[in-house]
């Protein structure tokens, strides 16, 4: 598998917001291609194979999408079917195994 060129930022107020919306202690989430995680090293991220793909798949999405394109898809997905069925963290889960 290629890698896709990442950035992590740690302690992220964005990622700490959205711990605090999906009532989690910790979260990884995707923007553009930097990986923002709050609760969590960049070490203990990177170590967790399932957790590194799943946000993996997120910046191959933004890629394929493109900033405006993907969140504007990602929201209206997130709105009409909810966080988890959203397809996007769909197809996300499914990488987590790939």
């Amino acid at each position: 598998m290629t890698l896709p060129v990442f950035h992590i930022k740690q302690n992220s107020i964005l990622a700490r917001i959205a711990a605090k919306k999906l009532g989690t202690k910790r979260v990884a989430m995707v923007i553009g291609n930097t990986i923002h995680l709050w609760n969590a090293t960049k070490e203990e991220f990177l170590n967790d194979e399932q957790w590194f793909k799943h946000e993996l798949c997120h910046i191959r999405q933004y890629k394929q999408y493109g900033l405006v394109g993907f969140l504007t898809r990602y929201i209206f997905e997130s709105i009409r079917k909810g966080y988890y069925n959203n397809r996007f963290e769909v197809e996300a889960r499914a990488a987590e195994n790939s």
